[in-house]
């Protein structure tokens, strides 16, 4: 009888556990929280950490940023394993919407591609012409830091090399297989040559003396897109609430909270919406 009544009393407080839960919001929490694969890049740059809590504000909806190369971010969107992507190569992006994996590729914003090296230019790279750099760093065979990651920036860098002529990019040349920081920290340490974008460099703090040596080339011009996941390939996904991610951050509030971040007074990304 005792046992009886014991029971019936763990089915009321758990009953009453799960409408405490559900008025908290506690339950909800799962359903209303965006799982968005990105690109390092914008994750180390801070980014994130000044865009994401505004759009909180702006919709209650909580953000689980999982920061890859753009290569591996594109592959969580083919598995089903994020509701949105943000990331910065645009001919995979393309690629992954005609395949089928994503509904549709919208500009968000964009900076550039420099390259870093040593103060006292050993290679003598100094300028605006990103191919003729490359071309002097193999010529001497300066040590450089590849990121070898798939990311959008690793990409980017082979795209140069070609560009450049160069399939033999000489004995200096070193993958890392690693983020945009920890390429930076190699560089650093080895005062290697590096590509990076410009957000991770100017929130990058470990420098050593390092520096910009080549920027300016129109060819450096780096955008980021968004991407809902396609509903039609992998069900399970948010495809609302990543679209309502979407809509905000190219709506004049989101593109606005894009230029407003700066490190040092600088301006890390620049708004490129088109809605």
């Amino acid at each position: 009888m005792n046992m009886g009544l014991t029971s019936t009393g763990s089915l009321v407080r758990l009953s009453f556990l799960g409408l405490l839960l559900a008025a908290t919001g506690v339950g909800a929490w799962a359903q209303t929280t965006l799982v968005m694969a990105s690109t390092t890049s914008t994750e180390q740059s801070g980014l994130f950490g000044h865009l994401l809590p505004a759009f909180k504000a702006a919709t209650g909806l909580d953000v689980k940023v999982v920061a890859l190369g753009t290569g591996q971010a594109l592959d969580m969107g083919r598995r089903g394993d994020a509701d949105v992507l943000f990331v910065h190569d645009p001919v995979a992006e393309e690629k992954l919407v005609a395949d089928g994996f994503g509904l549709q590729r919208w500009p968000v914003m964009y900076n550039d591609f420099v390259l870093i090296g040593p103060g006292n230019d050993p290679a003598q790279v100094r300028g605006k012409d990103i191919a003729q750099a490359l071309q002097k760093i193999a010529q001497t065979q300066a040590a450089f830091v590849s990121r070898g990651d798939k990311s959008g920036t690793h990409a980017a860098e082979l795209r140069y090399w070609s560009m450049a002529g160069m399939t033999n990019m000489g004995v200096g040349y070193k993958a890392c297989g690693c983020g945009m920081g920890p390429a930076l920290n190699m560089a650093a340490s080895m005062g290697a040559y590096v590509l990076a974008d410009r957000g991770t460099w100017l929130s990058f703090k470990n420098r050593a003396d390092l520096a910009v040596l080549v920027q300016g080339d129109e060819r450096l011009f780096n955008p980021y897109g968004v991407i809902a996941v396609n509903p039609a390939k992998h069900p399970h996904v948010k495809v609302k609430e990543a679209q309502r991610f979407i809509d905000w951050v190219t709506s004049p509030a989101g593109q606005a909270n894009i230029a407003a971040y700066k490190i040092g007074g600088e301006q890390l990304f620049f708004p490129s919406a088109k809605r």
